[in-house]
């Protein structure tokens, strides 16, 4: 049941201020019931109540979190076809990818909870004392990653399952031992609450406090810079757009005590066809290259929006089956109505520069009734693309800008100039790859990863997985928000020095009795000591 009501710390706090809808974007409809803005009342309960709850989360035990992280994916698979139904009438994402983002998330759980299980995350380090060493004896010295308190989480638009309420965010957070409060998106708010409320039973089920958990509802920008100004706020994670991810980062670095903020917040993703790339099955690129523009209608934050390759008569049949895929990619249903005017206005704006030529589009009519958006692959010359920023800036949708090089030169320089991106990809054979070395190095001061054959879209969940980048794809380029890294963002070191063993974390105890991976006098082990 949906009842439109903000969760906070267990309890429905229901409200009639400034009262929305979710629309169906495919639709028009409006779906009930009406949402409402969370208050700045509700946003100071809720955080009061997570920093009430933070100590009982924090002294539980990695296996009782783990215990918590797969109850909430059980709770999530218990919904069942509501939750699936409702995501597709908010978002219009077809019900096999919906299918797939579930498992996602579900995974996401499972994978937090064997790294608590593991333990080697919270690099647990210990000196002994060493009493007898002249001239001065050496003290005993530990330290250990420790969850820093209440975290403020926004969810994106985009992926409602994988990154929203249940999202990276809030299982990592959790998992850390850091209480949550969820700042719904008022896209898809049923789903929001759904979802808010599988977490809450797993709280219940695993004994932690109803507290670590809220979610508050909010249309406006208002009541999320109430949760970013709160003085109980430790951290915030956000992805979304950079004018409003830029504005949150200014809030949290405007306090009186400034606090971390994570945020993802997009990316051009430039793509470098490389000669090799060209001379076996250049329709193959060019299919897979429009595959992966409309994948998701465009709506990833790794969506290619700009390829380079050297001039060549290659490159022009490129473009020419690029814009004949285009053209048989049919038009499909946005998230909502908002992204789908922004895409139009970006492309508008796109059509009215000299020297930019539509290599292609969707053949069929979009029905702005249905909130569709056209494919639209363009072409055009490096000095175009460089005299006119609007075609440097991201257009979140199915398009994109296939640019001709003259020289090798001319695509580095570009790339040396190129803003702080998420991804890139270099498309070519591994003599390619080593011919162009210098793109390489280049990219690697300016990307968070870069793929070789392949697209930034799809990304693989896993240790290894970076997903950020230097400014302005990401607020820190240090940190990742998929992956088990991500649970960095919420812990912070300290340092004990000269405790007694049963005064400290149970991970820096002698006895070790989580069998962690430790650093012992610069050694590691999983032993006791």
């Amino acid at each position: 049941m949906i009842t439109g009501h903000q969760l906070i710390a267990g309890r429905e706090a229901p409200c009639d201020h400034a009262p929305f809808h979710a629309t169906n974007p495919a639709t028009n409809e409006a779906l009930e019931p009406a949402f409402c803005e969370a208050t700045p009342a509700h946003a100071d309960e809720a955080l009061r109540a997570a920093d009430g709850a933070f100590d009982a989360l924090r002294t539980a035990t990695p296996e009782t979190r783990a215990q918590l992280l797969e109850n909430l994916a059980e709770e999530i698979l218990a919904l069942g076809d509501a939750l699936l139904d409702r995501a597709h009438a908010e978002t219009a994402l077809p019900m096999a990818r919906l299918t797939g983002e579930r498992g996602r998330a579900i995974n996401q759980c499972k994978m937090f909870a064997a790294l608590l299980r593991e333990g080697s995350w919270a690099e647990a380090s210990i000196d002994r004392a060493q009493p007898e060493r002249a001239p001065v004896p050496k003290p005993d010295v530990r330290r250990v990653l420790l969850p820093i308190g209440p975290v403020v989480v926004f969810g994106a638009s985009n992926f409602p399952f994988a990154i929203g309420v249940v999202g990276t965010d809030t299982i990592c957070a959790l998992a850390a031992g850091c209480p949550v409060v969820v700042k719904g998106h008022p896209a898809h708010p049923g789903t929001c609450e759904l979802l808010g409320r599988a977490v809450i039973k797993a709280l219940r089920k695993t004994g932690l406090p109803d507290a670590c958990f809220s979610m508050l509802h909010g249309r406006s920008t208002e009541i999320g810079i109430e949760l970013v100004k709160h003085p109980l706020t430790q951290a915030v994670a956000f992805t979304g757009s950079l004018r409003g991810g830029r504005a949150l980062m200014d809030v949290a670095a405007a306090r009186p005590h400034p606090i971390p903020f994570y945020g993802e917040m997009g990316s051009i993703n430039p793509v470098f066809v490389l000669p090799g790339a060209l001379k076996d099955n250049p329709a193959k690129l060019a299919e897979s290259y429009v595959g992966s523009v409309t994948m998701g209608v465009g709506q990833f934050c790794t969506n290619p929006a700009i390829v380079l390759g050297l001039q060549s008569p290659e490159l022009t049949g490129f473009v020419e089956n690029a814009g004949q895929f285009a053209q048989k990619a049919p038009p499909q249903s946005m998230l909502h109505r908002g992204i789908c005017e922004s895409y139009d206005a970006g492309t508008a704006v796109w059509s009215t520069i000299n020297g930019l030529q539509l290599a292609g589009q969707s053949s069929a009519e979009p029905d702005s009734d249905a909130t569709q958006a056209a494919c639209r692959i363009y072409t055009t010359t490096l000095d175009v693309l460089e005299s006119n920023s609007e075609l440097r800036r991201e257009v979140f949708g199915p398009c994109s800008i296939i640019t001709q090089c003259p020289t090798l030169e001319d695509m580095l320089n570009f790339a040396r100039n190129l803003e702080g991106q998420l991804t890139a990809a270099v498309h070519g054979t591994a003599e390619d790859l080593r011919e162009y070395a210098p793109l390489i190095r280049i990219l690697e001061r300016k990307v968070g990863r870069i793929i070789f054959n392949g697209f930034g879209t799809g990304i693989e969940p896993c240790p290894s997985m970076h997903h950020g980048g230097p400014y302005p794809a990401a607020s820190h380029s240090f940190y990742t928000s998929i992956g088990t890294a991500s649970i960095y963002r919420f812990v912070r070191p300290v340092c004990y020095q000269g405790f007694p063993d049963d005064c400290l974390p149970e991970a820096l105890q002698n006895g070790n009795p989580a069998k962690a991976l430790r650093l012992v006098d610069g050694s590691y082990t999983r032993d006791a000591v």
